[in-house]
């Protein structure tokens, strides 16, 4: 990740505050000032440790690599709390449109939960899936960004294991999700004799229950013991309509996926190693709140997806060699419709990647501002 970008974060806090807080009423408005001081507090504490790092480094001129490896931690999290903050202005700005689909809620958890294997192994835990088909009708791009939400969320209170299940609730029909998991905080907080935050309660369960509300889920919270249980309740069906949403607002077709910033949060890896290029990336994607991760070369990205797979790798022309064409074919293997994006080094066209015959979209060097961005969007929404 570039410097740069952390410094980015700490103004993340002030974009999380809704336009017009009069528009809430009371307890709305002191919802979202809560929720801002959260995302301040978040934000200030990883950045601090890392600033005495970096004040560490300054004086002695070393730092091993544990220390290395907190410090990027550190940033990270800071990074990720003001990125949420992003996200979160979305549905405080009240310009969030949505597209209601019919999809098949069973297929696009399978999917997140496949593309997220090597982060899931990496952490030691295990998955659980007992999963029966189920469709829902929802807006593709908060679906996928709920599902991706609730892995994180997951992930960062489980002990060592998971266990998702997907259900069809009578009377009336409708789909219910369900998360389960042992909280490993539990203990921690019992032994404290000072009260602390519930991790439970983080930034990204904030997310994630803004992103259901948003979608008009039930969304149930449960703790029995040291077993931490999410369920999500979809909106019943009735012939073509579901809650709110008349038979002519659902999409059976092509999705448009137009809402203000459709894929905000999704993950792309950029392998880039001249700066001028990576700078015109970096613009092009920069109000989108995507999370963008540079490296130098293919053999960077092949150690940065050793721990977990990003939603996308742009990738520059220079570097798309034999070995870029292994991680290609490795990552394709475990997830086929895994998104390449290739910077041609001429030209001002996008090439879609089903006419490369590599499965790699293409855009031309000349046209980064204007077409990396919807080329980008239109192959990420192939697979939601």
């Amino acid at each position: 990740m570039d410097t740069s970008e952390a410094a980015l974060t700490a103004a993340a806090a002030n974009d999380a505050i809704p336009r017009s807080p009069a528009a809430f009423g009371p307890g709305e408005s002191e919802r979202w000032h809560d929720l801002v001081a959260q995302i301040g507090a978040e934000i200030a504490a990883p950045l601090t440790a890392a600033l005495e790092r970096i004040n560490a480094l300054t004086s002695t001129g070393r730092i091993d690599r544990l220390g290395l490896r907190a410090l990027r931690d550190e940033v990270e999290a800071a990074r990720r709390a003001g990125m949420i903050g992003q996200q979160l202005t979305r549905f405080a700005s009240g310009r969030l449109r949505q597209s209601h689909e019919r999809l098949r809620l069973t297929e696009m958890l399978g999917g997140v939960l496949s593309h997220r294997s090597r982060e899931i192994q990496a952490r030691g835990i295990a998955l659980t899936q007992t999963l029966r088909p189920a469709e829902v009708i929802v807006d593709p791009s908060l679906l996928f960004s709920l599902l991706n939400t609730m892995l994180d969320w997951a992930l960062a209170n489980a002990q060592t294991q998971i266990e998702f299940a997907i259900d069809v609730q009578p009377l009336p029909a409708h789909a219910r999700l369900t998360c389960r998991f042992i909280n490993r905080h539990v203990g921690t907080l019992a032994d404290s004799h000072h009260p602390k935050p519930n991790p439970l309660d983080s930034l990204t369960w904030r997310l994630l229950e803004q992103t259901a509300l948003t979608m008009s889920l039930v969304a149930d919270r449960k703790q029995a013991g040291q077993v931490c249980a999410l369920t999500l309740e979809f909106p019943s069906m009735a012939g073509n309509t579901v809650e709110g949403v008349s038979a002519f607002e659902i999409n059976d077709g092509f999705a448009s996926h137009l809402n203000s910033q459709p894929l905000a949060g999704s993950h792309v890896l950029v392998i880039a190693s001249r700066r001028e290029l990576r700078v015109q990336i970096r613009d092009a994607l920069r109000n989108m709140s995507l999370i963008v991760d540079f490296v130098n070369s293919v053999e960077e990205a092949v150690a940065f997806c050793r721990e977990g797979l990003p939603h996308a790798i742009i990738v520059e022309a220079l570097q798309n060699e034999e070995r870029f064409g292994q991680l290609r074919d490795e990552v394709t293997l475990e997830v086929p419709d895994f998104v390449f994006i290739e910077i041609v080094e001429e030209g001002s066209t996008y090439e879609l990647s089903s006419f490369s015959g590599t499965n790699v979209a293409r855009v031309g060097r000349d046209a980064v501002a204007t077409s990396l961005l919807p080329a980008l969007m239109f192959e990420l929404s192939k697979g939601i």
